[in-house]
């Protein structure tokens, strides 16, 4: 029978705290007793903590913004806002669908927003099967702007949004209002590829099309891999199978060659940039000059120990001078990130580099002068958002207040005077306004699941608080997390932890350990985000009665060179010792089973996972191994070589890593993981080591996802980590 506050008065308070106690007790308990499914930890996005779908700033506007705002009665729409100001509806889905469909855009409406591209203030862009529409916000009246093909891939926006570039198999073509589906390229071979990510996306590569400002010219990668032995894949979707054949350089063999051209779009001509000899090199980070009459290189050897950064004559393509160079006597040089010019000064640009010892930022001029370093410190510039107080300062994310964590701060260009802007301890990523007066700051910590927030550069404060998420995960049972500190194999380098213990944790009892590793060069597991950095899966194996534990050994990302290279020429071997200074940590916790530790990791992951099973016997029970490494040989040229030098150079170094050598030392389970198409980590790396396996009498259990590439995505992914879960239920 239902609480009723008018019966409740008829019993005496003594007897009414009787009937009480039991309901309000068990409440709480049963709210807080909600478990999570593997389906949630991979499938429910209501669990991941609320935001801003779609937030853009609305250029040629007050620092105004947009974003995506859902409706009591039925789907999103689309709203804009400002500091001070109340948001106002901007356009909802029936009022988009009408105007793209008296625009000539399909009969279908869209059931969803598509992604939405602002112009200018009044204007925005959406693209509806392959047609691009200009929308005006006002009239709610739309036009199509242009069309590119239905097959199209690899497409970009050039900076005026009225032209596009993409990939058709291996040509490049563009499309603008009257010039349709222009071939830039016509390529007959298919091991030619024009206008798509060169290099194997290595050098912080993720495109291969690069418009100039104002869109009249397009530079992009030509790559020619006729030289590259083809790599067979297996398509099992027809009977019989078929082969797929893919160039994949392998560490040591030979390399691609690729050069840059450059296709004017009013004289409908390219010409190829004159990178010159020898070809196998790697041409990265593309950046034009403001007037578009120059194009920028950073141009690095295939030892990756000297790059040169050079200047091309767009029209002609002739190289015009190398600005300066970087070299390396011990390891490695890796240019990451493009030159970013001074607005208002087209003779000034932004450099990135780590070259003393960590990653920061420094002014040039054209000439090749090296006006000053800009910002210094045993920290990370880990991004670079634009420019604030009329292009007189830089706006930049770091790790300066510590490696676990992301804020933002202002660095004058005239003298290098750094001024923090958003104070609060936790990780803050944010897009800068383009006027540089506004930061939208997007928080979260350990303790904070998201909150957004609009932040004044010039006076670093708050203005308006867009969002703050409640806890997704209020009505779940939780173990607690913990972040911990502990000392490298060296004795003296901090290494950062999480550690996570089961709900209702008894510190009497002993529990299983499940230690979830990666250790690879530019990945971090471990920050004060939310959840410090761990998946829902870490939770749910929580709430199984494992304790979840993970640490960044040397050679994972963000902390500076000597950390990061410390591997170097040795894969495996000091993130192992770290890894084990990690087991020894747990040993001294009275509430681990010394007996019961498991370990799992993917890709570089699972090269650990199966490192430590076998290099390491004994330690561990239980390891499961996902995408793995086996033996660097068979790995890409542009990663591999970068950190152990080629084979011929570095055979001793080879021979370590090689984990065919250690087969028959595996004590414990181990299994093994594989997609049948990866085209990352080949499948004959943990095939190769099945053999030996079978050629050594060692057990070993081992599974495939068939048409899988190197990670296992979408519903799949729900049926993976039930075998993953379920080995360790079994054996540990």
């Amino acid at each position: 029978m239902p609480y009723s506050p008018t019966r409740a008065r008829q019993f005496r308070p003594a007897l009414l705290l009787l009937l009480l106690f039991p309901l309000l007790a068990g409440w709480p308990a049963q709210a807080q007793q909600k478990q999570l499914t593997m389906a949630d930890a991979f499938l429910n996005r209501s669990l991941q903590p609320e935001n801003l779908r779609q937030f853009s700033w609305i250029p040629d506007s007050k620092d105004e913004y947009s974003y995506l705002r859902p409706t009591t009665n039925g789907p999103d729409e689309l709203v804009r806002g400002a500091v001070g100001a109340p948001l106002r509806p901007v356009l909802t889905l029936a009022e988009l669908n009408q105007a793209l469909q008296a625009a000539g855009a399909p009969a279908s409406a869209a059931t969803s927003f598509p992604t939405i591209t602002w112009v200018d203030a009044n204007t925005l862009l959406v693209t509806r099967q392959s047609s691009v529409y200009r929308l005006n916000t006002a009239t709610k009246q739309a036009s199509r702007a242009f069309g590119y093909d239905a097959a199209a891939e690899n497409v970009e926006l050039d900076p005026t949004r009225t032209r596009a570039a993409y990939t058709k198999a291996q040509n490049l073509y563009v499309s603008l209002a009257g010039r349709e589906n222009e071939a830039v390229t016509t390529e007959t071979n298919p091991n030619v590829l024009n206008g798509q990510a060169a290099h194997r996306s290595e050098f912080g590569i993720t495109k291969g099309t690069f418009w100039s400002p104002t869109g009249r010219r397009l530079a992009f990668y030509r790559m020619d891999q006729t030289m590259v032995t083809g790599y067979p894949l297996v398509d099992l979707t027809s009977t019989p199978a078929r082969e797929k054949v893919f160039r994949y350089p392998m560490a040591g063999d030979t390399s691609h060659q690729v050069t840059v051209g450059v296709y004017d779009l009013n004289s409908r001509r390219t010409v190829f940039l004159q990178t010159g000899e020898p070809r196998e090199q790697y041409l990265t980070n593309l950046s034009w000059s403001p007037d578009e009459q120059r194009i920028y290189l950073a141009v690095l050897n295939r030892d990756q120990n000297h790059m040169r950064f050079n200047e091309y004559d767009a029209t002609t393509g002739a190289f015009i001078k190398t600005l300066f160079e970087e070299k390396s006597t011990t390891d490695f040089v890796e240019p990451l990130h493009a030159a970013q010019f001074v607005p208002g000064h087209p003779d000034q640009f932004l450099w990135r580099s780590q070259r003393d010892g960590y990653e920061h930022l420094y002014l040039y001029n054209t000439s090749g002068k090296l006006l000053r370093q800009l910002t210094k410190g045993p920290w990370q510039v880990t991004d670079v958002l634009g420019f604030g107080d009329k292009n007189r300062e830089v706006i930049f994310q770091s790790t300066a207040a510590s490696p676990l964590q992301r804020r933002i701060y202002a660095v004058k260009l005239s003298n290098g005077a750094v001024r923090e802007l958003t104070p609060t301890a936790g990780t803050h990523t944010a897009t800068l306004s383009p006027t540089g007066r506004q930061l939208l700051d997007v928080f979260s910590s350990t303790s904070t699941p998201r909150l957004i927030s609009v932040v004044d550069v010039a006076g670093a404060k708050v203005r308006q608080t867009l969002l703050t998420a409640p806890n997704p995960l209020a009505g779940y049972q939780l173990g607690e997390t913990k972040m911990v500190t502990i000392k490298a194999a060296d004795g003296t380098t901090d290494l950062y932890g999480r550690l996570i213990t089961p709900p209702n944790f008894d510190p009497a009892k002993k529990y299983p350990v499940v230690v979830y590793l990666y250790g690879g060069p530019h990945v971090q597991l471990v920050t004060d985000s939310w959840l410090g950095g761990a998946n829902l899966w870490m939770e749910l194996m929580a709430q199984k009665g494992y304790v979840m534990f993970t640490i960044d050994s040397r050679g994972s990302g963000n902390r500076g060179s000597a950390f990061e290279r410390a591997t170097f020429r040795q894969l495996g071997t000091v993130e192992m010792q770290d890894q084990l200074r990690g087991v020894e940590y747990l040993k001294s916790l009275p509430f681990v089973d010394q007996s019961r530790l498991g370990v799992h990791g993917w890709s570089f992951g699972g090269f650990m996972t199966t490192t430590l099973m076998t290099r390491s016997p004994g330690t561990f029970k239980v390891g499961v191994g996902g995408g793995p490494v086996i033996d660097w040989r068979m790995y890409e040229i542009m990663y591999t070589e970068r950190y152990m030098d080629t084979p011929q150079q570095n055979p001793e170094g080879y021979k370590t890593a090689n984990l065919l050598n250690y087969v028959d030392k595996l004590q414990g389970k181990l299994l093994l993981i594989h997609g049948t198409v990866d085209d990352v980590v080949v499948w004959q790396h943990s095939l190769n080591y099945l053999k030996a396996a079978v050629d050594k009498g060692v057990q070993l259990d081992y599974f495939v996802y068939p048409g899988h590439p190197h990670n296992v995505g979408g519903k799949d992914r729900v049926h993976l980590y039930q075998k993953i879960t379920d080995y360790f239920d079994d054996h540990l």
